[in-house]
């Protein structure tokens, strides 16, 4: 009958309407694997800066890595920035993330613990330097002990970066105060003080929200990599900036005096007479010796795999990155709070 032959026509349409409708939705969610079976992820790190060159290398030896012995063709979307905006991304954008890499550890425990992650691993250290080029004005006069006199003349400019956003702002700040202390002169009053309204009472300095500038002696950006482009391009005469980054981009750089470098562990006792108070956050920070730090979020979109490239990164072989390009690594990396079993091997485990 012709309503039999119409009732049939109709199903069968229907069954294939539902094939090809199931289809495409297995094709959709399957989108992310290749016919390899392998699996494709994207990782979102916010991190220092001064991290971005060592990262690039650990990520792409990661990526070869995971696609070996994981399953996984990891591709990564990082977003570099001062350390203190890379932590208020989280906290005040709220922003999604897998890791959170700092050039100041002590910005984790102050600031995403316990909300935001349960753990953190300290794992290399660095030192502030003055770096320039050989087009900079003075460059072959200025040493580790005129340094601050060579920045006071009129004509030569010299920048950091933002104390309110980047550690290695607030501690270039840091280490100006330090030198009045080691040399006995005024040296953060000329360099600082009477260049901006940044300003100190004693050793304890006082960054305003809302930084302004007297005159044009200091360049200011939010990041310290932001300001290698402007001493390369002679924009610039000098700047205060991580040695890491000056090896990196092969500048000229100064080394400080141990007691004003923030490098040595053994004077952590002398660099915590200067105190700094950042407008942007209210958080008052202590100066000590220079430490990295990392964790994984709590909500990471992929914690798994964070967890993996994170063990991946302390062990020998991102130690090796980092080396390579000129940071020194912790040997062991130190964690604290809820360590995750995964990296325990690659760990010690630090109290309190």
């Amino acid at each position: 009958m012709k309503w039999q032959s119409a009732f049939k026509f109709l199903f069968l349409l229907v069954v294939l309407v539902s094939a090809v409708v199931a289809a495409g939705c297995i094709s959709a969610g399957n989108a992310s694997t290749r016919g390899s079976g392998t699996k494709e992820e994207t990782l979102t790190i916010f991190h220092a800066g001064s991290l971005s060159v060592p990262l690039g290398q650990l990520e792409k030896d990661f990526s070869t890595y995971a696609e070996k012995n994981l399953g996984y063709r990891v591709s990564f979307d990082d977003e570099a920035s001062g350390s203190v905006m890379a932590v208020r991304k989280v906290t005040d954008l709220h922003k999604n993330a897998d890791i959170v890499a700092t050039a100041d550890y002590t910005l984790i425990p102050q600031m995403l613990v316990p909300n935001y992650t349960d753990f953190y691993v300290l794992f290399a250290t660095n030192e502030i330097v003055i770096a320039f080029t050989n087009e900079s004005k003075y460059a072959n006069e200025i040493n580790s002990t005129n340094w601050y006199e060579i920045l006071a003349k009129p004509g030569v400019t010299f920048g950091f970066s933002n104390p309110n956003d980047d550690p290695c702002g607030y501690r270039s700040a840091m280490v100006m105060k330090l030198a009045d202390l080691y040399y006995g002169k005024p040296i953060f009053e000329t360099l600082v003080e009477e260049n901006t309204n940044i300003h100190a009472n004693g050793t304890h300095i006082y960054v305003p929200k809302d930084i302004q500038f007297r005159t044009g002696k200091v360049v200011m950006r939010p990041k310290e990599t932001d300001l290698v482009g402007l001493v390369e391009s002679g924009s610039l005469d000098y700047f205060f900036i991580y040695k890491s980054v000056a090896e990196q981009h092969h500048l000229r750089y100064i080394e400080l005096p141990d007691k004003i470098n923030l490098r040595d562990f053994k004077l952590a006792g002398y660099y915590s007479q200067v105190q700094i108070t950042l407008g942007s956050t209210g958080k008052v920070i202590t100066a000590k010796p220079i430490v990295y730090g990392v964790t994984v979020l709590k909500n990471a979109p992929h914690r798994g795999l964070a967890l993996e490239f994170l063990k991946y990164w302390l062990s020998s072989q991102g130690r090796n990155v980092f080396q390579k390009n000129y940071q020194d690594f912790l040997n062991p990396p130190i964690a604290f709070g809820n360590v995750p079993p995964e990296l325990k091997g690659e760990v010690k485990v630090g109290s309190g």
